[in-house]
């Protein structure tokens, strides 16, 4: 099994290479932090290796306050920390890293601003060939997915549990999303990959330790 990475005080920032493995938390999308923070710090006290902050409002203030408040929580239980698509955010903040979508920020221009330290995820979808190219480009991890029918994204392009078999070598580590829940993490983890990247799965359920903890093992 591959090494699983650790953040040894709560200010330390990564180092590359980095190689991520276990529970991987994405935020949903609310403005309500009453809700969404005391459930980030479950989902983290359950296991969560990782958190990427993913709100897509335009409210820069009530963006700028809810990732501070995730990153806190992430640096107390020795989690990484990323913003998805906004690299401005993320480098204002320190955070650990961004996750970035086909038509987001380049990989490139991203990893200059951000510097060589940061952890840079891609989505790649159901291709292998985006995984390649973004893994020359310089991404830390892949995403693939979504691997089952998602509440969060319904309108997710599909990618079945054989792509992961059928991968190239990438070399760095690889991520399933998409309808991920306790019930069918199983099946997500024998694919091979390194994490499995969960929304509704941890955050709506009833107790989103105990989600969490049900992920983790049924790897």
């Amino acid at each position: 099994m591959r090494g699983h990475a650790t953040v040894n005080n709560a200010t330390q920032r990564p180092t590359r290479p980095v190689w991520l493995d276990g529970l991987y938390a994405v935020t949903p999308d609310t403005s309500d932090s009453a809700w969404l923070l005391p459930r980030v710090a479950a989902v983290l006290a359950g296991g969560a290796s990782l958190v990427q902050y993913r709100n897509k409002s335009h409210d820069a203030a009530l963006r700028r306050e809810q990732a501070t408040a995730i990153q806190a929580l992430c640096r107390r239980h020795g989690a990484w920390f990323l913003v998805n698509d906004d690299v401005g955010l993320a480098e204002e903040i320190g955070a650990d890293g961004v996750h970035l979508g086909q038509s987001d920020t380049s990989i490139c221009t991203a990893r200059q601003r951000l510097g060589p330290n940061a952890i840079i995820g891609a989505t790649c979808h159901d291709q292998p060939a985006l995984a390649v190219q973004a893994v020359g480009n310089g991404a830390s991890y892949v995403a693939f997915g979504a691997l089952f029918p998602s509440r969060s994204k319904p309108e997710a392009i599909s990618a079945p549990l054989s792509l992961f078999a059928a991968l190239p070598p990438l070399e760095v580590p690889c991520v399933a999303i998409g309808g991920i829940t306790p019930a069918n993490a199983a099946l997500a983890w024998q694919t091979g990959v390194d994490m499995l990247a969960v929304i509704g799965g941890l955050f709506d359920a009833p107790a989103p330790d105990a989600a969490a903890r049900a992920i983790l093992a049924s790897r």
